[in-house]
């Protein structure tokens, strides 16, 4: 009928369509649409999470290179104390999704000829949709302000990263979407939990803060599958909490690959603020004695130059 007139992802052109007497042919069986159209989707919310994983990336580079080259009081904007926090706190956010999205890829190179790795591949794709495309908002937001009015205009590219990055949490599957799929994933697909569980355990003894978040994690996990979930979607009490719950998932698994995967300092100071409690409510609120400069040398590297 027409073209979308989109906020944004306009270079990716979306039509409205109509089919009135169209020929079509079954793919699977009859009855069976979901669970056909599922394998492709999981594909596509894979997509998602890489997708919004890179676009916190790419904004966290745009503010670090600002903060570099841009000057105010006698100092860069990379000097300063309060932009420094600023940024290693997007650095560790951009480090974590990254993690996560690549964690994922691996599982589904390999769930073909590894059945937990399969079911890991099943439940975590919800996990990190869902997580990593709710965040990357509120990261390019806060990349954007750091760039002040130049970021607001379109020559930065800013603008386009911020109108782009509300689109992945709506993609294939909106957050209640893929958060009812992990209680349907769990529910009908029991080894998806111990897949989880196996991974979150690989993590235990590395740090009595993530060792705590594990437990209580696991402990929320298997509560959750003493709901009814026979149905796929679990009890009202389940399905209202689904979100806590993929979000704790979430959090426990990017604790436990940057605890493994991740520097020493990122570690740290992730845990300690996502995990521990020692964060405030918006970016920039990293805890007194994080190592700031270790955890933005390696974002900083090369930006020096012109």
């Amino acid at each position: 009928q027409r073209l979308k007139d989109k906020m944004g992802n306009r270079a990716n052109a979306s039509g409205e369509v109509e089919f009135v007497s169209a020929w079509g042919r079954l793919v699977g069986d009859e009855g069976r649409g979901v669970t056909t159209i599922i394998e492709m989707v999981n594909y596509t919310r894979l997509d998602c999470a890489i997708a919004a994983a890179g676009l916190m990336r790419q904004a966290l580079v745009q503010a670090a290179h600002h903060a570099v080259h841009r000057k105010a009081f006698g100092k860069r904007l990379v000097e300063q104390p309060l932009m420094r926090n600023v940024l290693a706190d997007l650095a560790l956010e951009s480090q974590a999704a990254t993690l996560l999205a690549m964690r994922l890829a691996s599982a589904f190179d390999d769930r073909v000829a590894d059945e937990r790795e399969r079911a890991f591949a099943r439940i975590a794709t919800a996990i990190a949709k869902f997580w990593l495309c709710k965040r990357a908002p509120i990261h390019v937001g806060e990349a954007l302000e750091c760039l002040g009015g130049n970021g607001y205009v379109e020559e930065s590219l800013m603008p386009r990263l911020y109108r782009e990055a509300p689109l992945y949490s709506i993609w294939e599957g909106s957050g209640n979407v893929i958060c009812l799929d992990v209680l349907r994933a769990l529910g009908k697909e029991p080894g998806t939990a111990e897949a989880l569980i196996h991974e979150l355990r690989s993590a235990l003894g590395k740090d009595t803060r993530l060792d705590a978040h594990l437990v209580q994690t696991e402990a929320e996990l298997r509560q959750s599958l003493k709901h009814d979930l026979k149905d796929g979607r679990g009890d009202l009490e389940g399905q209202s909490q689904a979100r806590r719950l993929t979000e704790s998932l979430a959090l426990a698994l990017q604790g436990a690959l940057m605890a493994q995967h991740g520097s020493a300092d990122a570690a740290e100071v992730f845990i300690a603020s996502r995990l521990g409690g020692n964060h405030g409510q918006t970016f920039g609120t990293l805890p007194v004695g994080a190592n700031i400069s270790s955890i933005l040398e390696p974002v900083l590297e090369g930006l020096e130059r012109p």
